[in-house]
C-alpha cells in the first residue's frame, strides 16, 4: 500500500491513554496480512513495545487511521472494589496465589504454592460479615440453589483482571466460601512445557482423553493448554461443557463453543446429549460427575469425536478401573468393551512445590496401545504399571519416574517427590537408591 510522506513524530511518553493518528493514504487494505504488516512496522516506528502498546488499524473513505492504546502491565492493573470481598481477591492474585477462603471466626486465608495463610492484617469475620459479603456477589437464581440447598457453585468475575470459580456453602459456624483464581491469559502448552506425547494428543481425530489428579493438581490448566493447541492448529469446532466455566478461549483456527451448566444447560449428560446435534469435532467435559455422563462420554468418543475428559483418580491403572466398577455389574462388560475401544490415553497429575517457590505438575502418562487395550478388555488392569515401564520409547512415564526426573533436574526436593508419590515406601527406594536423602518429618 502507497503511504503518504507525512508521518508524525509521536514519542511512547505521549501515549498516556489513547492517540489517533492518519496515515495518508488512498488504498485500501488487499488482505489481513498486509494490515498485519502495517501494524507491525507503525509499532516500529513509533518504538512500541509490542506487549504495552495496542494498535488498531482501519480504512475509512480511503484514510487509514491508527489508533494507539496503551495496554497496562499485569502489575499495573487497578480495579475498583465494587465489592468488599474484591480487596481480599486483589491480595490472592498480588500474592500470586491460587485460592481465597471466606469463612466465620477466621480472618481471610489464602492458598500460596500450596499451603493456607492467614492474611492477619485483616480482622476475623463474623457470620455476620460472611452472609453479608458472599451474598453481595451472588445473583438470585444462586441465592435460590443455595437456600434449596445449602451450597452453590457460580464464577465471579472482576472486568480486566481475573474470572474466579467459587464455592459457597454451610458449616457449623456459618456461611462459607472458597475462591479459585482463573487467570485471564489462556495456559499455552509451551507455558507448560507439556512434552511431545501429551502435545500429540491433539491431533486424535476420535476417542477419549482423560486427565486425572486430585483436586487442585492443575487438571483444568492442562485440559486449557491441550484445548489452545487444538484452536491454534486445526480448523475444527471446540465445545465445551463446564461447571462453571474457567479459561475463555477466543477463537483462533477453530470454533470455540463454551456451555456452562446451570447457565446454559441444565446438566453435563444433558449437554453431551445435544452435542451430537452441534456438529462438534472435539468435546471438553469438565468433569464425568455420574454413570449417565461416563456412559455417554463413550458413546461420543465412539461416535467419532475427541473427547477430553477429568476424573478425580490419581493413577492410570485405578482410572480404568474406577469408571469400570461404578457402572452396575451387568453393564460392566459392555463399558469394559466401548473403554477398551475409545480410550486413548490417561494423564495423570499431581502438583508439586517447586525449589524458590512455585508448582510444577508431575504427570504419569499412559498411552493407550493395542496391548494396553487388550489387558482392559481382559480386566487386567493391575498389569497396566509394568506396560508403563517398558514403553518409555512411546512417552509414557509412571508418576514415580515423573517425580524422580523433577528431583534429578533439581526442581523439586526429595521430600516433595517422598510426599506426592502414590506409593511412598516404592519412592523412597528410589530416592535413596539414587543417592538422595529423605527427611521424612515437615
Amino acid at each position: 500500500m502507497e503511504r503518504g510522506k507525512e508521518k508524525r513524530a509521536l514519542g511512547t511518553q505521549e501515549l498516556t491513554n489513547q492517540q489517533i493518528i492518519t496515515i495518508l493514504s488512498d488504498g485500501i487494505f488487499p488482505n489481513i496480512e498486509e494490515e498485519i504488516n502495517l501494524t507491525r512496522e507503525l509499532k516500529r516506528t513509533y518504538k512500541l513495545r509490542i506487549d504495552t502498546f495496542r494498535v488498531t488499524v482501519s480504512n475509512v473513505a480511503g484514510r487509514v487511521w491508527a489508533v494507539f492504546e496503551r495496554v497496562p502491565r499485569k502489575e499495573e492493573v487497578e480495579w475498583e472494589e465494587k465489592n468488599e470481598i474484591d480487596r481480599y481477591l486483589k491480595v490472592l492474585v498480588e500474592k500470586k496465589g491460587s485460592d481465597l477462603h471466606i469463612t466465620p471466626g477466621e480472618p481471610p486465608i489464602i492458598r500460596v504454592d500450596g499451603d493456607l495463610v492467614r492474611l492477619t492484617d485483616f480482622p476475623s469475620f463474623t457470620p455476620e460479615d460472611t452472609e453479608r459479603m458472599l451474598f453481595g456477589i451472588m445473583e438470585e437464581r444462586y441465592k435460590k440453589e443455595f437456600a434449596e440447598h445449602h451450597e452453590t457453585d457460580f464464577s465471579y468475575e472482576i472486568k480486566g483482571v481475573a474470572r474466579f470459580r467459587v464455592n459457597v456453602y454451610m458449616e457449623r459456624r456459618g456461611m462459607g466460601g472458597a475462591f479459585r483464581f482463573i487467570p485471564y491469559k489462556v495456559v499455552t502448552a509451551d507455558d507448560l512445557k507439556l512434552p511431545a506425547a501429551v502435545r500429540n494428543l491433539c491431533y486424535l481425530t476420535k476417542g477419549l482423553v482423560l486427565v486425572t489428579g486430585p483436586t487442585g493438581s492443575g487438571k483444568s490448566t492442562t485440559l486449557c493448554a491441550l484445548i489452545d493447541l487444538i484452536n491454534s492448529t486445526r480448523h475444527d469446532h471446540i465445545l465445551t461443557i463446564e461447571d462453571p466455566i474457567e479459561f475463555i478461549h477466543e477463537n483462533k483456527k477453530c470454533l470455540v463453543t463454551q456451555r456452562e451448566v446451570g447457565t446454559h444447560t441444565k446438566s453435563f449428560a444433558r449437554a453431551l446429549r445435544a452435542a451430537l446435534r452441534e456438529d462438534p469435532d472435539v468435546v471438553l467435559i469438565g468433569e464425568m460427575r455420574d454413570l449417565e455422563t461416563v456412559k455417554i462420554a463413550l458413546e461420543t468418543a465412539e461416535t467419532g469425536h475427541l473427547v477430553f475428559a477429568t476424573l478425580h483418580t490419581t493413577t492410570a491403572a485405578t482410572t480404568v478401573d474406577r469408571i469400570i466398577d461404578q457402572f452396575p455389574q451387568g453393564e460392566q462388560e459392555q463399558i469394559r468393551t466401548m473403554l477398551a475401544s475409545e480410550l486413548k490415553a490417561v494423564i495423570s497429575q499431581t502438583l508439586c512445590k517447586r525449589k524458590g517457590g512455585g508448582r510444577v505438575a508431575a504427570m504419569e502418562i499412559l498411552i493407550v496401545t493395542p496391548a494396553v487395550s487388550n489387558l482392559i478388555r481382559e480386566g487386567k488392569t493391575y498389569q497396566i504399571p509394568s506396560i508403563i515401564q517398558t514403553q518409555r520409547q512411546l512417552g509414557m512415564i509412571s508418576m514415580h519416574d515423573a517425580l524422580m526426573e523433577l528431583v534429578r533436574k533439581g526442581i523439586i526436593e526429595p521430600e516433595e517427590a517422598y510426599l506426592r508419590a502414590p506409593d511412598k515406601s516404592t519412592m523412597y527406594e528410589m530416592l535413596t537408591s539414587a543417592g538422595y536423602s529423605v527427611k521424612l518429618s515437615r
